[in-house]
């Protein structure tokens, strides 16, 4: 009887440690960044390390290469609003070169913050201002709606990578 109950307990424990799988979701920009940020890192880190390299055919992104299309993304993006991309950031060739599972997550991770950091530092007549890019007229809100959409897009990319290897995403 002792051992069913620490069993209920230790259950339910766990169950309200768990994080919220929609926690973000309705909540605006900040909480669908919350929401999206949590869910690829978690995704990167249940995909084994053994298959970043893995592609679903040839010239196109490997594992790695996706999640590292989005850190690098998230920094150039960020920096038509102002903050500087990362010095350690020389090439966007960096996609094909930063391959190791620890790495490519800390990448992923660091722009996330960034986008993070530097939105929340924004007061509203900075969402407002004017910016260019490739040529076209743009407001730093449009950059950031394209950040999230972009990281959205790529997860949806990364579930199908990893359910065609037998890897459900930790909140399905």
């Amino acid at each position: 009887m002792k051992m069913l109950a620490l069993t209920v307990i230790l259950g339910a424990v766990r169950l309200h440690a768990q994080v919220d799988p929609l926690e973000g979701v309705w909540k605006g920009y900040d909480g669908e960044w919350l929401h999206v940020s949590r869910q690829l890192v978690a995704l990167a880190e249940a995909i084994p390390a053994e298959k970043f390299a893995w592609r679903p055919a040839p010239g196109v992104r490997s594992t790695s290469e996706v999640i590292m299309h989005i850190a690098v993304t998230n920094f150039y993006l960020l920096a038509v609003t102002g903050p500087k991309v990362p010095a350690d950031l020389t090439s966007e060739k960096i996609e094909n070169t930063v391959i190791a599972k620890a790495d490519v997550i800390n990448w992923l991770k660091r722009s996330q913050d960034a986008v993070k950091t530097a939105r929340t530092g924004l007061k509203p007549a900075g969402f407002r201002r004017k910016v260019k890019i490739n040529g076209r007229d743009s407001t730093v809100d449009d950059m950031y709606l394209r950040i999230i959409v972009h990281a959205n897009e790529h997860m949806g990319q990364l579930v199908a990578y990893a359910r065609v290897n037998g890897i459900a995403p930790p909140w399905s």
